[in-house]
């Protein structure tokens, strides 16, 4: 029974290391995001419109200054809309 046992404990340990690599590489590939504000249009925001607002798809106008956006990272000051760029910090 104790080979058992071992080649039981050695195919877990393999295991393990297999799903931690996967798991490094998968987070690796993912691009980095940033939260984008007053790019997205109205209903389209990924969350948090402001003060009176739950969370996603709650911005109320196009290109809304306090509802934001992932974007991928260092594209949200070139990012242009009809109201001007992207911005990393809220707008009124």
């Amino acid at each position: 029974m104790k080979p058992a046992t071992t080649t039981a404990t050695v195919a877990g340990i393999a295991l393990a290391a297999l799903a931690s690599l996967a798991a490094t590489a998968g987070h690796a590939a993912a691009p980095q995001m940033e939260k984008c504000y007053g790019v997205a249009k109205a209903g389209k925001n990924d969350c948090k419109a402001g003060a009176g607002t739950s969370c996603a798809g709650t911005s109320t106008r196009d290109y809304q200054g306090n509802a934001w956006k992932l974007v991928p990272k260092g594209t949200c000051l070139t990012t242009k809309t009809p109201r001007g760029h992207g911005t990393l910090d809220p707008q009124a």
